[in-house]
């Protein structure tokens, strides 16, 4: 497997392209992304499970429950939630995908993300839809800052791999700052592949990756309404199609956990006001899913969030996350110590504190990136989870969000 460029037009016979066609009041800011197959493809979701949802996610499962996509349209400044007409709206828009590509709006995954409950209108994105259409081509990176929000950096990656002596390729473009504590994916996330493979195993792929990614980042303890993650795969490749599991299909999966895991450290990274990225290395619990709960216990944990924010060593909080998490660990085998580019220092061993200098500690803290790791010395379970610290700019920016 290799880093490569292109985002999710990477992968051969994807374009996109994004514009501002007037959601956003900021003319500077992109708002309308587009992404299009050649071909129809294979196509697996997974959603938010949030009770409010916005109106896309109902489209979006009914266009997609054929397991067939062929398009992506997104609109950001507008979540398009709890509004009378919203689903109206959502299949306007992937109405207008029909109207000008020619693919049928059946085969159209629509998503919207921005302000919950505010009136959003067709005009606009009717109105750039021939400037979008023709601006179709190897522009993931117009896409990927088309759907950000309070985002500060565009998230795209891509890889190759080979499948079936193949070379296939996978990319994904992301949004996600706030509103991040998803049972499931986080805001609003697309991947496309040339590799073949069918719907059901694409959505066995998938379903299987969210737990161990975007299911174990937070930045704010917020689940979205309009999360949603989506993989169109349009067997391009020309690889044998991986219909069971077996060797490609194993390859096939680290390449989108390359994809995923990536993403999930960018939006983590990013998060509303953030200055550092968090992840909770959990080892030796009983099993993985013990490990997955405390993680991310930790990693939601606003004390040790805010302690984080303050270069402080404060590892008691570590391990209150842990001893509220709600999982069988025995408190008094754990291990906790920070880490960073400038070194590691234990800080708790057996559930009790150790001497440790403050002064190494805040250097260690004082970096962009920190890991918290805990060993608790029960089984071979391990996980990680992501987040970020709890800064004064998070407030800033959500005490006046809408207005």
């Amino acid at each position: 497997m290799k880093q490569i460029s292109g985002g999710v037009c990477a992968p051969v016979g994807f374009k996109a392209g994004g514009i501002h066609c007037g959601i956003r009041r900021n003319h500077s800011k992109k708002d309308l992304a587009l992404i299009v197959s050649q071909t129809k493809a294979a196509a697996a979701c997974v959603y938010t499970q949030n009770l409010v949802k916005g109106a896309p996610i109902y489209v979006t499962k009914e266009n997609v429950s054929d397991g067939c996509a062929q398009a992506i349209i997104v609109n950001s400044g507008n979540a398009n939630t709890c509004n009378a007409n919203g689903i109206e709206i959502a299949k306007g828009m992937c109405r207008l995908v029909e109207e000008y590509t020619g693919i049928s709006q059946n085969d159209v995954i629509v998503a919207s993300t921005g302000v919950i409950g505010q009136p959003l209108s067709l005009e606009p994105i009717s109105n750039g839809m021939k400037e979008l259409t023709e601006g179709l081509g190897d522009n993931s990176d117009d896409a990927a800052n088309a759907i950000m929000t309070t985002d500060t950096k565009k998230k795209e990656i891509a890889f190759s791999f080979n499948a079936g002596g193949k070379e296939c390729h996978i990319g994904g473009i992301a949004k996600g700052s706030g509103m991040i504590h998803p049972n499931m994916a986080t805001m609003l996330v697309f991947i496309t592949t040339d590799c073949t493979i069918t719907s059901e195993m694409l959505q066995k792929a998938l379903s299987e990756d969210v737990k161990t990614s975007f299911n174990m980042i937070s930045v704010d303890g917020d689940t979205s309404t309009n999360d949603m993650v989506s993989v169109m795969a349009n067997g391009m490749a020309g690889n044998k199609i991986i219909n069971a599991p077996g060797d490609d299909f194993e390859s096939f999966c680290a390449a989108m956990s390359a994809v995923t895991k990536y993403l999930c450290r960018a939006i983590a990274a990013d998060g509303e006001g953030a200055t550092k990225l968090l992840t909770c290395l959990v080892t030796g619990a009983k099993n993985d899913d013990t490990a997955k709960i405390a993680a991310k216990s930790v990693i939601c944990s606003s004390l040790v969030k805010a302690a984080m924010f303050g270069a402080d060593a404060n590892w008691g909080r570590v391990l209150c996350a842990i001893g509220y998490c709600g999982a069988d660990i025995d408190v008094n085998a754990v291990d906790v110590s920070f880490a960073s580019e400038k070194g590691e220092i234990q800080v708790c061993c057996g559930g009790a504190g150790v001497d440790f200098s403050e002064e190494q500690a805040k250097e260690i803290l004082s970096e962009n990136e920190i890991i918290i790791k805990v060993t608790m010395h029960e089984g071979s379970g391990l996980a990680e989870a992501w987040g970020c610290d709890l800064t004064y700019g998070y407030v800033k920016i959500n005490g006046d969000y809408r207005t």
